[in-house]
């Protein structure tokens, strides 16, 4: 289904996977244990180098363009906010913003968040904030792992801590992602239809402006525990 120049996911799949529950479980059972490579190891303390260990913490998570990052930053004034993307090519294209007109307390960082995530845990550094906008829905059935709340590394998400804000236009993938979480946290989690009156992503822009309905989750796991 479509609207405007805009797409809702397209999948046979309606509602949460029956795999789902499983694959949780299975990964609190068994931690994720692939080694972090020193290339994410360097992305971390290139991220960190500026912070001054005092301001907490935001993650934007899979960043993109960015476009998120800064506006994050500027709501957030007195915060250090990282924003991570695997991708150069995303990262560098941050237009319209020059780099003189962008806030001085956020940072951009390219690595893979599988890695990431687990850094920031090992170091002992927690989130006051954790962003994920938009993250790919890998929307066949059969791609049920490489959605974020099915793969290995989902039960560092939460351990994170702050408040947790995840967004899609697919509400199967924000009814997954409530589900996995309940799973992890022991306790029901809640998920919304809202309306982005302030986009914080161009996808987002795209998606109110052609009519889609969007979800999110927005959880203070300070307040869950």
């Amino acid at each position: 289904m479509s609207y405007a120049n805009s797409r809702i996911p397209q999948s046979a799949q309606q509602g949460v996977h029956e795999a789902l529950a499983e694959r949780v479980r299975k990964h609190l059972e068994h931690p994720f244990r692939k080694p972090c490579t020193d290339y994410n190891r360097a992305a971390l303390a290139e991220a960190l180098a500026d912070w001054d260990r005092s301001a907490p913490l935001i993650l934007d998570a899979g960043c993109g363009v960015g476009h998120s990052t800064i506006q994050i930053a500027r709501q957030f004034p007195d915060h250090w906010v990282i924003g991570v993307d695997q991708s150069a090519d995303r990262l560098a294209r941050r237009k319209p913003y020059p780099e003189a007109l962008l806030p001085k307390n956020m940072v951009f960082v390219r690595a893979d968040l599988v890695d990431f995530w687990r850094l920031l845990d090992e170091a002992g550094l927690r989130l006051a904030r954790h962003y994920l906008l938009y993250p790919n829905p890998w929307p066949k059935i059969g791609h049920l792992g490489r959605r974020w709340h099915a793969h290995p590394v989902f039960p560092w998400i939460p351990r994170l801590g702050g408040v947790l804000e995840c967004r899609s236009n697919w509400k199967v993938y924000i009814e997954e992602f409530a589900c996995a979480l309940g799973l992890v946290l022991g306790r029901e989690v809640a998920w919304e239809c809202f309306e982005a009156a302030t986009p914080l992503t161009p996808f987002e822009r795209k998606y109110r402006d052609s009519g889609q309905p969007l979800y999110r989750i927005g959880l203070d796991l300070a307040a869950a525990g």
